[in-house]
């Protein structure tokens, strides 16, 4: 499992519609409203053979009303039962 974090920009008056659309299509995702220089914050979980790359640029940039996005890839690097 992988986890994107991915910051959105919105169009303007677009951030309502484009929250709604990506929880009707992405399971496993939540969407936070945030301040800043961005409109959302999507946590998203995704099995492992999906590519994050081919992932964001076609299935969050087909949404209208996104202007930009910033991705990120969590690593469980932190769990107690996690072996070094």
């Amino acid at each position: 499992m992988k986890t994107l974090i991915v910051q959105i920009k919105c169009k303007l008056g677009a951030a309502y519609g484009v929250a709604a659309a990506i929880v009707d299509d992405v399971q496993g995702c939540q969407i936070y409203s945030i301040s800043g220089a961005y409109d959302l914050l999507a946590i998203i979980n995704l099995d492992d053979d999906v590519d994050p790359g081919v992932f964001v640029t076609g299935k969050l940039h087909a949404v209208p009303g996104i202007a930009d996005t910033n991705t990120m890839i969590a690593f469980n690097a932190f769990t107690p039962s996690t072996k070094f």
